[in-house]
């Protein structure tokens, strides 16, 4: 699903125009953003947490050559769906 797409079953679920729906998108989208950027987490509850973690450097290595390598400290973003999105997400995908 795409952004557009978004936009478009938000202004038909709540009666809007497509240019509200994009403002109401938008919206969420940066205030999500702003708020992962200050190191913040965001829970949405019944969908899941989105959160930024930092990843200590570490030694790896390289599959092709076997070679070990040290994997430099990183940040990264991560999201862990709540019991409730996981439950209907499985449900939704065994048929």
């Amino acid at each position: 699903m795409t952004r557009t797409e978004i936009v478009d079953a938000v202004a038909l679920q709540i009666g809007v125009t497509d240019k509200t729906a994009l403002i109401i998108v938008k919206t969420v989208l940066e205030t999500i953003r702003a708020t992962l950027e200050t190191g913040e987490q965001v829970k949405i509850s019944g969908f899941g947490n989105f959160s930024v973690r930092s990843k200590v450097p570490r030694r790896g290595r390289n599959p092709k050559t076997g070679e070990e390598i040290e994997i430099t400290a990183r940040t990264v973003l991560t999201f862990k769906p709540s019991n409730i999105l996981r439950n209907r997400v499985m449900v939704g995908t065994s048929n």
